[in-house]
């Protein structure tokens, strides 16, 4: 599918590359989490789309997920945020760092969460709106949960959406192709790393 007009005012969002989240060591290794980025070669497919952007001048916030050290700060409404405790992304950890070869440069700006969507807060629409952004290229992990749900509150928040196929991953292909075949159809544009990096360099 085509990526949206380039002249729209455009930032890229990376969406919890961290060391839990995608790494051979990560808390969620076992569960399929590594094994499904690597398929998906989606740290080097990142850093294509970054290293396009950063040329273009496009800008370039990340986002992670963080468990703070106060049992039960983090909620247990859901089963997502039970998942998350107390083992996973402490801050402060290896695990809630961002992987090494995605390492934020510049004056890229990261934000820490203990949602799933980046937009919640709403921080981060403040700052795109400041620089008059219009739309979002997203990337990162995991596609069917903190992606997904940052996707879907970019559009209704006014964006539009490109979220890349292959610059993304999840804990299987099952749920990859769950999100990005079914759920996000109707939210946002699906287009791989080669052509987003094209459109960004364009």
């Amino acid at each position: 599918m085509t990526t949206q007009d380039t002249t729209t005012p455009t930032a890229v969002l990376v969406v919890d590359m961290q060391n839990d989240t995608v790494g051979a060591e990560g808390a969620y290794a076992s569960f399929g989490a590594a094994a499904h980025a690597e398929s998906q070669d989606v740290i080097a497919n990142i850093g294509a789309i970054l290293s396009a952007a950063r040329a273009a001048g496009v800008p370039v916030f990340h986002s992670r997920i963080v468990v703070h050290a106060l049992p039960g700060v983090g909620g247990a409404n859901a089963p997502v945020f039970r998942m998350l405790a107390p083992d996973a992304f402490k801050v402060g950890s290896w695990g809630a760092q961002i992987v090494d070869e995605l390492t934020p440069t510049g004056d890229e700006i990261v934000l820490d969460r203990t949602r799933m969507s980046v937009f919640n807060g709403r921080e981060i629409d403040a700052l795109l709106r400041n620089l008059g952004m219009r739309s979002l290229v997203v990337v990162g992990a995991w596609t069917n949960m903190a992606v997904e749900h940052t996707v879907r509150d970019a559009a209704d928040h006014g964006y539009e959406v490109t979220i890349v196929s292959d610059a993304t991953s999840s804990l299987s292909e099952e749920w990859q192709q769950a999100a990005l075949g079914f759920a996000l159809t109707n939210i946002a544009t699906v287009a791989p790393t080669a052509e987003v990096v094209a459109s960004l360099a364009g």
